[in-house]
């Protein structure tokens, strides 16, 4: 059942892109929309046998890549700040789904799009359900990558041509941020598995990093945090490296939808959660984040209230 959560969009999306055309725009609606009911009921299973159940649940299916002292599997956490965020994304790309019947109906690329959905939310899936970092980055590039298709949907329109290569250029700064930050993680604790990281968080606190030259540290806990907050900048259009998040409007309205809501723009948020053990170290950068997040939020109803 776990795992039928996480590959149904996947399945659903592939044998739409290949079979739409048998099957036609009919076909591949109901196929994708029928496909996101299920998952969003198999999520909230998933949420009261792990959440209100209290039995967190790890499975692990093969190994990836077994290098010396580099070794992480595809593997698969599910405890209480997963399956949260499960029911969130489900529920919100099940409305996005259903509403994309009527607003889509006249469109005649409907197959094309409802597959982009279901593939955008399996790699939101794979992101949120990852037990290692380098899985976890794998989600968040396919996340990327189908924001780009999608704000790109119609692509003869050259604003939304613009629109896509401005969102890929803006996150391409923050994924490379984030992937700085994976790079210190293995250097310091040799692992990129959340549950090793995690437990030896404490051990590392007081080590530092030199710099160019001897006399000049850097506390490796806040070196590590600041590459990761760069990441969320990136996925959650903070204060910076917001730009893109307003021509992503140039994609069809429930691609916005999905993409404002709570699935792309939220797995900043997500990661925050994720690796909050280590951000406890590092009140420097907790104090950066308020910061940031309260510029943010002041610019957006600066914003809204010039607009009425």
């Amino acid at each position: 059942m776990y795992l039928l959560l996480i590959i149904n969009p996947l399945i659903n999306s592939l044998f739409s892109l290949l079979f739409g055309r048998y099957i036609g725009s009919k076909g591949t609606i109901f196929l994708t929309v029928f496909g996101m009911l299920v998952n969003f009921i198999l999520s909230i299973i998933v949420f009261f046998e792990v959440a209100l159940s209290s039995c967190p649940v790890y499975i692990k299916t093969f190994s990836w890549l077994n290098c010396e002292m580099l070794d992480f599997s595809w593997g698969f956490l599910f405890d209480t700040l997963t399956v949260v965020m499960l029911v969130v994304v489900n529920c919100v790309s099940l409305v996005v789904h259903l509403y994309s019947i009527d607003y889509m109906r006249t469109d005649p690329h409907k197959v094309r799009f409802f597959s982009y959905l279901s593939l955008f939310t399996f790699f939101m899936l794979i992101l949120v359900t990852a037990d290692n970092f380098v899985q976890m980055f794998v989600g968040w590039e396919g996340v990327g990558l189908c924001s780009y298709l999608l704000i790109n949907f119609w692509h003869t329109r050259i604003q939304a041509n613009k629109a896509a290569m401005k969102a890929v250029f803006i996150n391409r700064v923050g994924d490379f941020g984030l992937l700085l930050g994976i790079f210190l993680i293995f250097w310091q604790f040799k692992t990129v598995n959340y549950l090793t990281v995690f437990s030896l968080v404490n051990y590392y606190h007081l080590n530092s990093l030199n710099f160019i030259v001897p006399f000049f540290n850097l506390d490796i806990y806040s070196l590590i945090c600041i590459f990761l907050f760069i990441g969320v900048m990136g996925k959650s259009a903070q204060i910076g490296l917001h730009t893109w998040l307003p021509d992503a409007m140039e994609g069809p309205t429930p691609v916005s939808a999905l993409i404002h809501a709570a699935t792309m723009v939220t797995a900043g948020v997500f990661l925050l959660a994720r690796c909050s053990p280590i951000f406890e170290y590092s009140p420097f950068v907790l104090s950066v984040i308020t910061i940031f997040g309260a510029m943010t939020a002041f610019f957006c109803f600066s914003n809204s209230t010039c607009s009425k």
